[in-house]
Protein backbone atom coordinates (compact mmCIF):
# COMPACT_ATOMS: atom_id res chain seq x y z
CA UNK A 1 0.00 0.00 0.00
CA UNK A 2 1.07 3.50 -0.77
CA UNK A 3 1.00 6.53 1.38
CA UNK A 4 1.80 9.74 0.39
CA UNK A 5 2.82 13.07 1.86
CA UNK A 6 2.53 17.13 0.08
CA UNK A 7 5.60 18.78 0.29
CA UNK A 8 6.53 21.47 1.13
CA UNK A 9 4.22 21.55 4.22
CA UNK A 10 2.39 24.86 4.50
CA UNK A 11 4.61 27.74 6.14
CA UNK A 12 7.41 25.66 6.81
CA UNK A 13 10.75 26.37 5.24
CA UNK A 14 12.04 24.10 2.59
CA UNK A 15 15.15 24.18 4.52
CA UNK A 16 13.34 23.20 7.53
CA UNK A 17 12.24 19.32 5.90
CA UNK A 18 15.05 17.82 6.21
CA UNK A 19 14.39 15.69 9.64
CA UNK A 20 11.11 14.97 8.59
CA UNK A 21 12.07 13.47 5.07
CA UNK A 22 14.53 11.36 6.54
CA UNK A 23 12.24 9.46 8.90
CA UNK A 24 9.06 9.55 6.75
CA UNK A 25 9.78 5.93 5.02
CA UNK A 26 10.36 4.72 8.55
CA UNK A 27 7.14 6.06 9.83
CA UNK A 28 5.44 4.06 7.06
CA UNK A 29 5.55 6.94 4.20
CA UNK A 30 5.98 5.38 0.67
CA UNK A 31 5.79 8.40 -1.36
CA UNK A 32 6.68 12.45 -1.30
CA UNK A 33 4.07 14.55 -3.95
CA UNK A 34 5.20 18.55 -4.88
CA UNK A 35 2.40 20.91 -5.72
CA UNK A 36 3.04 24.04 -8.21
CA UNK A 37 0.86 27.01 -7.84
CA UNK A 38 2.19 30.30 -6.01
CA UNK A 39 4.53 29.02 -3.38
CA UNK A 40 7.41 26.47 -4.15
CA UNK A 41 8.04 25.14 -7.75
CA UNK A 42 7.28 21.16 -8.21
CA UNK A 43 10.84 20.02 -8.60
CA UNK A 44 13.12 22.40 -6.40
CA UNK A 45 11.58 20.10 -2.95
CA UNK A 46 12.41 16.76 -4.85
CA UNK A 47 15.19 17.66 -5.38
CA UNK A 48 16.50 17.90 -1.91
CA UNK A 49 14.60 15.04 -0.63
CA UNK A 50 16.58 13.01 -3.49
CA UNK A 51 19.50 13.98 -1.40
CA UNK A 52 17.95 13.54 2.42
CA UNK A 53 16.18 9.81 1.14
CA UNK A 54 17.06 7.63 -0.76
CA UNK A 55 13.66 5.12 -0.33
CA UNK A 56 10.77 7.29 -0.89
CA UNK A 57 8.87 7.97 -4.75
CA UNK A 58 9.12 11.26 -5.47
CA UNK A 59 6.34 12.74 -7.63
CA UNK A 60 5.07 16.20 -8.82
CA UNK A 61 1.04 16.78 -8.60
CA UNK A 62 1.23 18.47 -10.71
CA UNK A 63 3.76 20.81 -13.45
CA UNK A 64 1.45 22.66 -15.47
CA UNK A 65 1.78 21.86 -19.14
CA UNK A 66 1.40 25.23 -20.20
CA UNK A 67 4.15 27.44 -17.81
CA UNK A 68 7.26 25.67 -18.64
CA UNK A 69 8.59 25.06 -23.02
CA UNK A 70 8.35 20.83 -23.61
CA UNK A 71 12.25 20.95 -23.52
CA UNK A 72 12.52 22.86 -20.53
CA UNK A 73 9.74 20.53 -18.78
CA UNK A 74 11.80 17.50 -20.12
CA UNK A 75 15.28 18.90 -18.86
CA UNK A 76 14.29 19.67 -15.67
CA UNK A 77 12.43 16.17 -15.31
CA UNK A 78 15.49 14.46 -16.18
CA UNK A 79 17.73 16.07 -14.09
CA UNK A 80 15.50 14.42 -11.33
CA UNK A 81 15.22 11.23 -12.50
CA UNK A 82 19.17 11.06 -13.11
CA UNK A 83 18.90 11.91 -9.02
CA UNK A 84 16.45 9.66 -7.99
CA UNK A 85 16.47 6.83 -10.45
CA UNK A 86 13.24 4.18 -10.24
CA UNK A 87 11.68 6.89 -7.82
CA UNK A 88 10.44 9.80 -9.48
CA UNK A 89 7.00 9.98 -11.03
CA UNK A 90 6.57 13.27 -13.66
CA UNK A 91 2.89 14.11 -12.94
CA UNK A 92 1.55 16.77 -15.55
CA UNK A 93 -1.53 18.82 -15.92
CA UNK A 94 -3.16 21.47 -17.62
CA UNK A 95 -3.60 23.69 -14.65
CA UNK A 96 -5.70 26.65 -15.12
CA UNK A 97 -6.51 29.89 -17.05
CA UNK A 98 -5.75 31.99 -13.86
CA UNK A 99 -2.35 30.15 -13.17
CA UNK A 100 -1.12 30.22 -17.17
CA UNK A 101 -2.70 33.58 -18.43
CA UNK A 102 -3.36 35.34 -15.60
CA UNK A 103 -0.15 34.76 -13.27
CA UNK A 104 2.22 33.93 -16.33
CA UNK A 105 0.81 35.70 -19.32
CA UNK A 106 0.97 32.79 -21.55
CA UNK A 107 -1.67 31.67 -24.01
CA UNK A 108 -4.25 28.99 -22.63
CA UNK A 109 -4.20 26.32 -25.61
CA UNK A 110 -7.04 24.11 -25.37
CA UNK A 111 -6.12 21.48 -22.48
CA UNK A 112 -6.81 18.29 -23.72
CA UNK A 113 -4.26 18.71 -26.89
CA UNK A 114 -1.88 20.70 -25.01
CA UNK A 115 -1.41 17.95 -22.58
CA UNK A 116 -1.59 14.88 -25.01
CA UNK A 117 0.88 16.80 -26.98
CA UNK A 118 3.41 17.50 -24.29
CA UNK A 119 2.98 13.62 -22.86
CA UNK A 120 3.75 12.68 -26.38
CA UNK A 121 6.27 14.74 -26.50
CA UNK A 122 8.19 13.53 -23.16
CA UNK A 123 7.72 9.83 -24.06
CA UNK A 124 10.33 10.23 -27.26
CA UNK A 125 12.69 12.73 -25.24
CA UNK A 126 13.03 10.50 -22.54
CA UNK A 127 13.55 7.56 -24.80
CA UNK A 128 16.47 9.24 -26.21
CA UNK A 129 14.82 10.40 -29.28
CA UNK A 130 15.20 13.26 -31.37
CA UNK A 131 11.93 15.50 -31.63
CA UNK A 132 11.26 17.44 -34.69
CA UNK A 133 8.31 18.23 -36.10
CA UNK A 134 4.52 19.37 -35.61
CA UNK A 135 2.20 18.35 -32.86
CA UNK A 136 -1.31 19.98 -33.08
CA UNK A 137 -0.69 21.83 -30.00
CA UNK A 138 3.40 23.54 -30.49
CA UNK A 139 6.12 22.32 -33.00
CA UNK A 140 9.44 21.43 -32.02
CA UNK A 141 12.60 22.07 -34.25
CA UNK A 142 15.49 18.98 -33.81
CA UNK A 143 15.47 18.77 -30.09
CA UNK A 144 17.17 16.04 -28.12
CA UNK A 145 18.33 15.28 -24.73
CA UNK A 146 21.93 15.81 -23.89
CA UNK A 147 21.48 12.73 -21.42
CA UNK A 148 18.08 10.68 -20.98
CA UNK A 149 17.19 9.35 -18.25
CA UNK A 150 18.81 5.76 -17.29
CA UNK A 151 15.75 5.03 -15.89
CA UNK A 152 12.64 7.22 -17.93
CA UNK A 153 9.79 8.07 -14.77
CA UNK A 154 6.68 7.31 -15.27
CA UNK A 155 4.27 9.89 -16.63
CA UNK A 156 0.88 10.42 -15.23
CA UNK A 157 -1.69 12.92 -15.75
CA UNK A 158 -3.91 15.56 -13.74
CA UNK A 159 -7.34 14.22 -14.54
CA UNK A 160 -10.37 15.01 -13.40
CA UNK A 161 -13.11 14.14 -16.07
CA UNK A 162 -14.04 11.47 -18.70
CA UNK A 163 -11.69 12.45 -21.46
CA UNK A 164 -8.33 13.11 -19.86
CA UNK A 165 -9.17 10.03 -17.80
CA UNK A 166 -9.07 8.15 -20.93
CA UNK A 167 -6.01 9.78 -22.45
CA UNK A 168 -4.49 9.14 -18.93
CA UNK A 169 -5.92 5.47 -19.50
CA UNK A 170 -4.87 5.35 -23.14
CA UNK A 171 -0.89 7.17 -22.79
CA UNK A 172 -0.22 7.41 -19.39
CA UNK A 173 1.00 5.56 -16.50
CA UNK A 174 -1.76 6.71 -14.65
CA UNK A 175 -3.98 9.91 -12.97
CA UNK A 176 -3.82 12.27 -10.74
CA UNK A 177 -6.80 13.79 -9.28
CA UNK A 178 -8.16 15.76 -6.25
CA UNK A 179 -10.99 17.54 -4.61
CA UNK A 180 -12.85 13.83 -4.28
CA UNK A 181 -15.17 12.36 -1.82
CA UNK A 182 -14.14 8.44 -0.89
CA UNK A 183 -17.22 7.58 -2.42
CA UNK A 184 -16.46 9.62 -5.61
CA UNK A 185 -13.04 7.20 -6.09
CA UNK A 186 -15.53 4.76 -7.70
CA UNK A 187 -16.48 7.11 -10.33
CA UNK A 188 -12.87 8.44 -10.98
CA UNK A 189 -11.98 4.77 -10.86
CA UNK A 190 -14.69 3.06 -13.35
CA UNK A 191 -13.32 5.89 -16.43
CA UNK A 192 -9.91 5.43 -15.56
CA UNK A 193 -10.13 1.69 -15.76
CA UNK A 194 -7.91 -1.40 -14.38
CA UNK A 195 -4.23 -1.53 -14.42
CA UNK A 196 -3.17 2.21 -14.14
CA UNK A 197 -2.00 4.07 -11.04
CA UNK A 198 -4.70 6.22 -9.17
CA UNK A 199 -3.10 9.21 -7.14
CA UNK A 200 -5.12 11.40 -5.26
CA UNK A 201 -4.55 14.58 -2.91
CA UNK A 202 -6.44 14.37 0.03
CA UNK A 203 -6.51 17.05 2.32
CA UNK A 204 -6.41 16.35 6.04
CA UNK A 205 -7.30 18.63 8.94
CA UNK A 206 -6.01 16.53 12.35
CA UNK A 207 -8.44 18.23 15.17
CA UNK A 208 -11.19 17.39 17.56
CA UNK A 209 -12.39 21.00 16.89
CA UNK A 210 -14.93 19.80 13.76
CA UNK A 211 -16.27 23.56 13.85
CA UNK A 212 -12.98 24.60 12.80
CA UNK A 213 -12.01 22.26 10.54
CA UNK A 214 -15.46 22.90 8.67
CA UNK A 215 -14.71 26.40 8.79
CA UNK A 216 -11.19 25.71 7.42
CA UNK A 217 -13.03 23.67 4.87
CA UNK A 218 -15.47 25.82 3.19
CA UNK A 219 -13.25 28.32 2.48
CA UNK A 220 -11.24 26.27 0.51
CA UNK A 221 -14.18 25.03 -1.50
CA UNK A 222 -15.55 28.16 -2.04
CA UNK A 223 -12.09 29.03 -3.30
CA UNK A 224 -11.31 25.79 -5.70
CA UNK A 225 -14.74 24.74 -6.41
CA UNK A 226 -15.64 27.81 -7.95
CA UNK A 227 -13.00 27.17 -10.77
CA UNK A 228 -15.02 26.42 -14.07
CA UNK A 229 -12.58 23.33 -14.21
CA UNK A 230 -13.21 21.69 -10.83
CA UNK A 231 -16.83 23.08 -11.11
CA UNK A 232 -17.34 20.90 -14.23
CA UNK A 233 -15.73 18.04 -12.32
CA UNK A 234 -18.08 18.48 -9.13
CA UNK A 235 -20.88 18.56 -11.93
CA UNK A 236 -20.27 15.39 -13.25
CA UNK A 237 -19.72 13.79 -9.78
CA UNK A 238 -23.23 14.67 -9.70
CA UNK A 239 -23.30 18.06 -7.25
CA UNK A 240 -24.29 20.26 -9.26
CA UNK A 241 -27.64 21.71 -7.55
CA UNK A 242 -25.80 20.96 -4.34
CA UNK A 243 -23.65 23.76 -5.21
CA UNK A 244 -25.35 26.14 -6.91
CA UNK A 245 -26.19 27.97 -4.02
CA UNK A 246 -22.76 28.48 -3.36
CA UNK A 247 -21.94 29.60 -7.21
CA UNK A 248 -24.05 31.89 -7.33
CA UNK A 249 -22.95 33.61 -4.19
CA UNK A 250 -19.58 33.35 -5.37
CA UNK A 251 -20.42 34.93 -8.52
CA UNK A 252 -21.96 37.90 -7.01
CA UNK A 253 -18.97 38.68 -4.93
CA UNK A 254 -20.62 37.75 -1.61
CA UNK A 255 -17.77 35.13 -0.49
CA UNK A 256 -19.56 34.76 3.04
CA UNK A 257 -23.12 33.75 1.13
CA UNK A 258 -20.89 31.59 -0.38
CA UNK A 259 -19.28 29.72 2.08
CA UNK A 260 -22.75 29.72 4.53
CA UNK A 261 -24.28 27.67 1.52
CA UNK A 262 -21.55 24.71 1.47
CA UNK A 263 -23.70 21.72 3.82
CA UNK A 264 -21.56 20.09 6.89
CA UNK A 265 -21.89 16.87 5.28
CA UNK A 266 -20.40 18.15 1.91
CA UNK A 267 -17.66 19.53 3.95
CA UNK A 268 -17.05 16.35 5.89
CA UNK A 269 -17.12 14.24 2.70
CA UNK A 270 -13.82 16.66 0.80
CA UNK A 271 -11.80 17.61 4.11
CA UNK A 272 -10.77 14.77 6.01
CA UNK A 273 -10.52 15.64 9.73
CA UNK A 274 -10.85 14.33 13.38
CA UNK A 275 -8.17 12.72 15.49
CA UNK A 276 -5.41 11.04 13.70
CA UNK A 277 -6.81 7.53 13.97
CA UNK A 278 -10.03 8.62 12.44
CA UNK A 279 -8.33 10.95 9.90
CA UNK A 280 -6.64 7.38 8.75
CA UNK A 281 -9.65 5.39 8.62
CA UNK A 282 -11.44 8.11 6.45
CA UNK A 283 -8.22 7.51 4.30
CA UNK A 284 -8.55 3.95 3.94
CA UNK A 285 -11.99 4.27 2.41
CA UNK A 286 -10.70 6.14 -0.56
CA UNK A 287 -8.19 2.80 -0.70
CA UNK A 288 -10.99 0.20 -0.50
CA UNK A 289 -13.01 2.24 -2.76
CA UNK A 290 -10.16 2.07 -5.45
CA UNK A 291 -7.63 4.74 -4.63
CA UNK A 292 -3.75 3.30 -5.22
CA UNK A 293 -2.08 6.06 -3.37
CA UNK A 294 -3.55 9.01 -1.40
CA UNK A 295 -1.40 12.22 -0.96
CA UNK A 296 -1.83 13.44 2.13
CA UNK A 297 -2.14 17.57 1.78
CA UNK A 298 -2.24 18.62 6.01
CA UNK A 299 -4.20 21.48 6.67
CA UNK A 300 -2.92 23.66 9.34
CA UNK A 301 -4.26 23.68 12.92
CA UNK A 302 -2.78 24.85 16.39
CA UNK A 303 -0.98 21.60 16.19
CA UNK A 304 2.22 22.16 14.16
CA UNK A 305 2.52 20.62 11.03
CA UNK A 306 5.22 18.48 10.91
CA UNK A 307 3.60 16.74 13.96
CA UNK A 308 0.76 16.87 12.01
CA UNK A 309 2.47 14.71 9.58
CA UNK A 310 4.05 12.50 11.88
CA UNK A 311 0.51 11.27 13.71
CA UNK A 312 -1.14 10.29 10.21
CA UNK A 313 2.03 7.81 9.44
CA UNK A 314 1.28 4.10 9.66
CA UNK A 315 3.71 3.47 11.48
CA UNK A 316 3.88 6.91 13.53
CA UNK A 317 4.98 5.86 17.13
CA UNK A 318 3.60 9.09 19.38
CA UNK A 319 -0.33 9.60 19.06
CA UNK A 320 -1.23 13.42 19.48
CA UNK A 321 -3.32 13.98 22.59
CA UNK A 322 -7.00 12.41 22.00
CA UNK A 323 -6.02 10.00 19.68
Amino acid sequence: MRWGLTVPLTGVPLRDHRDLISELYDLGYTDLWSAEVAGADAFTPLVLASEWDDRLRLGTAVVPVHTRGPAALAMSAAALADLAPGRFVLGIGASSETIVTGWNGIAYDPPLARTRDVLRFLRQAFAGEKVDGSFDSFTINRFRLEKAPDVPPAIMLAALRPQMLRLAAREADGAITNWLSAEDVRQVRAELGPGKELAARIFVCVTEDAEMARNIGRYLIATYLTVPGYAAFHDWLGRADLMKPMREAWSTGNRNAAMAAIPDHLVDALIVHGTPAECQSHINRYIENGLDTPIIATLPTATPLLQTAQSLAPNRRTPLRGD
